[in-house]
């Protein structure tokens, strides 16, 4: 077997490995460089335009747990088992409007742009935001398009966890106006700069989840020829 067939074969098993973790063993914690890993796979993870709209939030106090427990329907089994917890925020409309500090400066000392193109994409950028796909028609609709940046991470993270053998699960089942409640009053979510796109938890499975199953390739994949 060649070293790319291998490659191959170990992506394909993590894919196997991975499925929506309900309850982790609470008794065994992530190793620092490991959780270091998966986060660094968020980070490098790509965006539209390259602006990163998103912050994780790792969540280890059990108090902010407890608080979120009652309103996160969806997280029962793993809010009090998981031995990381992360919050994946999204950048509100302060932040991604064309002419705002944090895009300019992202532009300017991130990417490193020199003016004339930070210029070109801040028109181009506007452009799409106001007529190609009208996101500032609604608030919804750019919290939305941005929102779609953190499910990438979220991807990332969860495949790259299962690449070195930890469990994870992506969750959406929560009272977003609750949480976002509490989470504004923690100061975690900067006075509205900030708003909860997902959450997710990572840790190490307590019980074997049943076969995977999925649709045939067939069924989901058209060619256009």
């Amino acid at each position: 077997m060649t070293v790319q067939a291998n490659v191959k074969e170990e992506i394909l098993k993590a894919y196997q490995f991975r499925h929506a973790c309900k309850e982790f063993d609470a008794s065994r914690k992530i190793a620092d460089e490991d959780f270091e890993f998966i986060l660094e796979t968020g980070r490098l993870s790509p965006s539209s335009f390259g602006f990163e709209p998103w912050r994780f939030v790792v969540v280890q106090n059990p108090e902010l747990r407890g608080k979120l427990l009652p309103v996160s329907w969806g997280a029962q089994g793993q809010l009090p088992t998981a031995s990381h917890f992360v919050l994946l925020l999204t950048r509100t409309k302060e932040d991604l409007l064309a002419n705002s500090a944090y895009l300019q400066n992202l532009m300017e000392n991130v990417h490193q742009m020199p003016d004339d193109v930070v210029a070109m994409l801040t028109g181009f950028y506007k452009n799409f935001q106001e007529n190609t796909c009208k996101l500032l028609d609604d608030e919804r609709y750019l919290l939305d398009w941005a929102g779609k940046q953190t499910y990438i991470a979220l991807g990332n993270m969860m495949t790259a966890a299962a690449q070195i053998g930890i469990d994870s699960c992506p969750i959406e089942g929560f009272d977003p106006e609750t949480v976002s409640q509490i989470l504004a009053e923690e100061g975690i979510l900067e006075d509205g700069r900030f708003a909860l796109s997902v959450m997710a938890a990572f840790g190490y499975r307590k019980n074997e989840p049943r076969p995977k199953t999925r649709q045939s390739q067939d069924s989901v994949v058209k060619w256009v020829l």
